[in-house]
């Protein structure tokens, strides 16, 4: 295997890699003729980042179809097709694969995945289909699909090998990065676990580490954090269980940090019960803590079975951050806008309540008190 070298110019974090996803796909759909002009996308990544979820997501946001192919699962063959006998002309004629897209109107993104990982055979027989969106001359990929595919890095010891030069000079290459407030975002308007999110927030380095962790076993991703995320959610209920499952995802190292800051989220299960007044509110002292309540204040704040609770759970939101210290203050708020499902939405509903600019007021009063200090 040799290794693959990637500039670090051209790295994006998940926002960028789905706005060139979407633009590029959106600028297909809208104008055919682009298909042919606009370079298919190699993305270049750490494996568990979530490069495949970030491309299904744009698809199901377009509302496109997405043919998703793990090249290291296949054959040659199974890209080509195969041959059968027409008697009647007497000739060989080739059958190409039935999920290769056929409807000229269609629109869609075919993912070829594990670019990197297949052998070199495979390679060669998706050259034809990516540099010419053909294959022989019984099948061409309709105008309105986009052509993208994904490979792990050499350098973390996954599987990846190198690419001939006619087939990587075809790609627009980028290298997607984990970015622990972009995946933050993301795991908000997702609805993960709070004890997850808090964790991440609390220690965003553990959010993607390859060093000293044993990568035959679970180490952690942001793709085994989401799960974390579903065992707690099926677990909580059994914590010396749920201990052994997440050292399975993520390690004993991380997981045991992680299971301390689980207890520890645990702690503030009332939260929601003092943000609608109905238990007094009781801030800690302790940095861990502070993440665990603000983590799991924004996860209650948009959860109201009205709007009468939603504006009550707003007025304790504010009445904690007026607590709290700065830092906390602007994280909180920023979660909380990236929680929804828009963020302007979100603006609307801060600055329509009584209780937003004095959440700000105070805010500038504590930083400008921390500056004379």
């Amino acid at each position: 295997m040799s290794k693959i070298n990637i500039d670090t110019h051209n790295m994006l974090d998940m926002d960028e890699l789905e706005t060139l996803l979407e633009t590029n796909s959106k600028t297909i759909i809208e104008n055919k003729g682009m298909s042919s002009k606009i370079p298919p996308l190699l993305i270049h990544s750490s494996p568990g980042i979530g490069k495949s979820s970030i491309v299904r997501q744009v698809a199901e946001k377009l509302g496109i179809q997405c043919v998703d192919v793990r090249l290291s699962e296949i054959e040659p063959v199974d890209i080509r097709g195969l041959p059968s006998v027409d008697k009647e002309q007497g000739v060989m004629k080739w059958n190409a694969p039935d999920f290769w897209p056929r409807d000229p109107n269609s629109k869609g993104i075919i993912f070829l995945d594990e670019i990197t990982s297949c052998d070199k055979s495979t390679q060669v027989a998706a050259y034809e289909l990516i540099l010419d969106r053909k294959i022989g001359d019984f099948y061409k990929v309709p105008d309105g699909w986009y052509i993208v595919s994904a490979g792990n890095l050499a350098t973390d010891r996954a599987v990846a090998l190198t690419m001939s030069s006619a087939l990587a000079n075809r790609f627009l290459h980028v290298e997607l990065r984990p970015d622990a407030q972009v995946w933050l975002k993301w795991g908000y308007q997702s609805h993960l676990h709070s004890s997850v999110l808090g964790f991440i927030e609390f220690r965003p380095e553990h959010l993607f580490n390859m060093e000293k962790e044993n990568l035959e076993r679970g180490w952690p991703s942001p793709r085994s954090w989401e799960k974390v995320s579903q065992m707690v959610e099926m677990y909580q209920g059994n914590l010396p269980l749920l201990s052994k499952i997440v050292y399975g995802l993520v390690g004993p190292a991380k997981g045991i940090e992680f299971m301390s800051f689980l207890k520890l989220n645990q702690k503030f299960e009332n939260v929601r019960d003092m943000m609608l007044g109905k238990t007094p509110i009781a801030i800690p002292t302790k940095n861990d803590e502070l993440y665990a309540l603000c983590s799991t204040m924004v996860y209650n704040l948009w959860r109201g079975k009205d709007e009468a609770e939603e504006q009550a759970l707003l007025t304790g939101f504010f009445t904690i951050l007026m607590k709290l210290r700065p830092e906390f203050i602007m994280m909180s708020i920023k979660n909380a806008m990236n929680s929804y499902t828009s963020r302007d939405a979100a603006a609307e509903k801060f600055i329509a309540h009584e209780l937003y600019q004095k959440c700000l007021a105070k805010y500038n009063e504590l930083i400008k008190k921390h500056e004379t200090l």
